[in-house]
């Protein structure tokens, strides 16, 4: 059988409904845990640490909204991420982490094996914690690394922590997905970050929604997609004070990139299905069908 998903918000939950769920962890028959929300003892949290250690199947762990309230809790976590191997996303939305908890995640964090995408938004991070995950951002050439962050509302971070950030993000060779929304990240900020993207060979997916940004920043992000070839495809301005007319320009231009992108993609197919067609004989007409995007792994990130 293959393995499900175990999806619960907002509950209370039983000491036999925490046993249950860690028996299913132990028999390798949950792909994805999602309590978002939940009112669970401190005992039956180290039980479900204890069964996330020691699964095979687990892809995507969900402990969004103040599952993990205090301490003790990110201990018992950090143990469980040492030993298990499979997790693939971890979110921690509205986690009261602080920088001292993320400090006591960051070595289980950094170490494990197949985790991808990160999800700390609201976690009441200040410039250490960035400090930490910059390191989750290795350069490129060197170890594997994270493809996709959330960092949304964490307003404790100055502009120099994003500045860092943002240093990392440039020479990463992972990141494709990077949400800051709900951050005052302003002007200042939004400049350095478009230095990034244009360095950045990865980068697909820009959120900064909501960050206190101005036509200045809009103007900047214009001149980048005008002037500079990068991998993003979407930048999500909404809620800034940004005039409709830039925002459209700068829209315009991602999908005129994105078409290029796909024609030419569509082009190598061709080639790579018809080796027989000449490159030189442009009158030959093909109809291809080509496969978009998979799906986020930060599919369950919502608050």
């Amino acid at each position: 059988m293959l393995p499900g998903s175990i999806q619960i918000s907002g509950e209370t939950l039983s000491s036999a409904e925490i046993r249950d769920i860690c028996e299913s962890l132990r028999e390798n028959s949950v792909r994805l845990l999602s309590l978002r929300g939940c009112q669970i003892s401190d005992r039956d949290f180290g039980r479900i640490c204890r069964g996330v250690a020691e699964s095979h199947s687990l892809a995507q762990l969900n402990l969004n909204l103040g599952i993990v309230s205090n301490i003790n809790r990110v201990k018992q976590l950090a143990e469980a991420l040492k030993t298990n191997r499979s997790i693939q996303s971890l979110f921690l939305h509205g986690s009261p982490l602080t920088d001292a908890g993320l400090a006591l995640l960051n070595p289980a964090i950094s170490i494990h094996p197949s985790l991808v995408a990160l999800d700390l938004g609201d976690c009441m991070l200040g410039d250490e914690g960035i400090n930490l995950i910059c390191g989750l951002l290795p350069p490129d050439g060197a170890k594997s690394g994270l493809k996709e962050l959330t960092l949304s509302a964490n307003p404790g971070v100055t502009a120099k922590g994003w500045g860092r950030l943002a240093i990392a993000v440039a020479h990463s060779s992972q990141v494709r997905v990077l949400n800051l929304d709900y951050n005052p990240l302003g002007d200042q900020v939004a400049g350095m970050l478009a230095v990034a993207v244009a360095s950045s060979r990865t980068l697909e997916v820009l959120d900064l929604e909501g960050t206190g940004l101005t036509d200045q920043s809009a103007q900047t992000l214009l001149d980048m997609v005008q002037n500079y070839p990068t991998a993003l495809r979407t930048l999500i301005l909404a809620e800034n004070s940004i005039s409709p007319e830039l925002q459209q320009q700068i829209s315009d231009l991602l999908s005129e990139g994105e078409e290029e992108e796909e024609n030419e993609a569509q082009e190598v197919t061709a080639r790579e299905k018809n080796p027989w067609i000449s490159q030189s004989t442009p009158s030959s007409q093909m109809v291809l069908v080509t496969s978009g995007l998979g799906e986020s792994l930060l599919a369950e990130t919502e608050m």
